[in-house]
């Protein structure tokens, strides 16, 4: 039901701003800016270049209107071109989405003084720390997973992922960063 209610919602939005009343895709923006921000944070991590490419998601959204067949919510279409969007943009910089090596070799690089960070930020600043240090596509998958609390379903919408893909992205992405917090938490104990 709760379903049926966006895309009937999201339906009279469109319909409205496709008859001209262009201003209510401001509405548009404002319910879906946290989720494309979201995408683009955990993908790109240059300020100036998020911003740009949020307005880039936005103008293309507009653009491609009249394409959205209701097929599913506004929101996951919306989010489907900001990571598409996001992953041509990495691609054309040759910004590899996923290098398990790197990550694999990173995580002897890691924070120097977790142990500091844990007493001096909440939990949760030091586990977006870690998940900054993930590739940008474990990175998404966690945001929009856990963050956002998206289901596998919307996910595999939004990526062009299959599901089962997802399940296994995360549970790789999860397991680093396991690894490196309890890793980096041992070596800080044993130095005292």
């Amino acid at each position: 039901m709760g379903n049926e209610t966006n895309l009937f919602s999201d339906r009279l939005l469109v319909d409205k701003i496709l008859n001209g009343n262009t201003q209510l895709f401001a509405i548009v923006v404002k319910n879906t800016e946290r989720l494309v921000a979201q995408i683009v944070r955990k993908m790109v991590a240059n300020e100036e270049n998020q911003k740009d490419l949020v307005q880039d998601i936005y103008l293309k959204a507009y653009q491609k209107l009249p394409l959205f067949k209701f097929e599913c919510k506004l929101s996951t279409w919306l989010a489907t071109i900001a990571y598409n969007t996001t992953v041509n943009y990495l691609e054309k910089k040759r910004i590899p989405l996923c290098d398990i090596e790197e990550v694999e070799e990173n995580t002897i690089l890691m924070a120097e003084n977790i142990e500091t960070e844990i007493f001096k930020n909440e939990v949760n600043k030091l586990l977006s720390k870690e998940i900054r240090k993930l590739p940008p596509l474990y990175q998404t998958l966690i945001s929009l997973y856990h963050i956002e609390e998206l289901p596998n379903k919307e996910i595999a919408e939004i990526t062009n992922l299959p599901e089962g893909t997802i399940k296994s992205y995360l549970y790789r992405a999860r397991k680093i960063l396991r690894e490196n917090i309890e890793k980096n938490y041992k070596m800080n104990c044993y130095e005292k």
